[in-house]
Formats: structure tokens, sequence, C-alpha cells
């Protein structure tokens, strides 16, 4: 073998060594019921953190978990991912996401630690745009409010002219 093709065979070979590294195995679970699935996260070697987002009770509540292909994926492009499946299974029923809980790897994603995020969200009903009048009444009820508290004397008369005049000049 001549020293250029052995130099172009050892190029060619640690190229394909990292190319399969680089893809890795990225992995996305199929959305499921929490009532009848477990999180990715119990018994895993690198455990996470968990953050409760919001509570709304008496919903179904989903599943959804990502896990980045390497320990160069940030957990933000993971957590999109992980959003963007949500939405878009809620889209398909014709309601809104509403994120429940969240839990996220903890670094250093290295080792075979990828960037993972499980998200438990649910299908609500979307709200309907807030019409003009409807913000006219928030103002105004948003004005009284300001007026109980500056007659129970928590405000100063100068402290409710100004917030006054800040609510009437939002659009």
């Amino acid at each position: 073998m001549k020293p250029t093709q052995y130099v172009i065979f050892h190029l060619m070979s640690a190229l394909t060594v990292t190319a399969i590294f680089l893809t890795g195995c990225a992995y996305t679970s199929s959305i499921q019921p929490v009532s009848s699935s477990n999180s990715k996260f119990e018994r895993a070697v690198y455990g996470g953190e968990s953050v409760t987002i919001s509570s709304n009770p008496g919903i179904e509540e989903f599943r959804v978990f990502h896990q980045g292909a390497t320990g160069f994926v940030s957990v933000e492009t993971v957590r999109e991912s992980a959003e963007k499946r949500a939405t878009d299974f809620c889209d398909r029923t014709g309601k809104g996401m509403k994120p429940l809980r969240e839990t996220i790897s903890k670094p250093p994603h290295i080792l075979g630690n990828f960037p993972r995020v499980e998200l438990i969200f649910g299908c609500i009903d979307k709200v309907l745009p807030v019409t003009s009048s409807t913000a006219d009444d928030m103002k105004y009820r948003k004005i009284a409010n300001l007026k109980s508290l500056f007659d129970s004397g928590a405000l100063t008369k100068e402290e409710f002219e100004r917030e006054k005049a800040r609510i009437l000049s939002q659009p």
C-alpha cells in the first residue's frame, strides 16, 4: 500500500467512526398516558431534576421523552423537540398543550449521559383571543381594584393616578 493510500484509508476510517459517534443513538419515545407508562428516569444510571410547571387537576396527563444523540446537543434543543411533539399531539385533538411537569438530565453530559427531557403535559381547550370589549372590561376591573386599594389607604393619590394612567394607555 502506498503512503498516500495509507493516509487516505486511515482518514476515511476516522471520519466514519466520527460520523457514527456523532449520529449516536438519539431516542424519542411515543406519547403515552402517564397512568399506563413509567418514567425513563426511573432506574436510570444518570438521574434528573424534576420541576412542576403548573397543575390542572382532572385533565388526562401524557408523557413524552426525548434524548439527544450526543452530549453536544443542548438540553434546550431537546426540550423544544419534546414540546413540539406534545403541541402537535394536542393540536390533532383540537386542543392546546399545557406543560405540567418536566424532568431534565443533570450535567455533565458526557460518557452516555446525553441531554434528556421528559415532559408531562395535558391537552386543554384552547383559549379564545381577547376581544377589544373584553380588554376594556379587564382595564376597568384593574382600575376598580386600584380604587379599592386607594380607598383602603394602601396607595397614595399620586400612585393611584400614575397606575390608572398606565392602565388606560395600554392597547
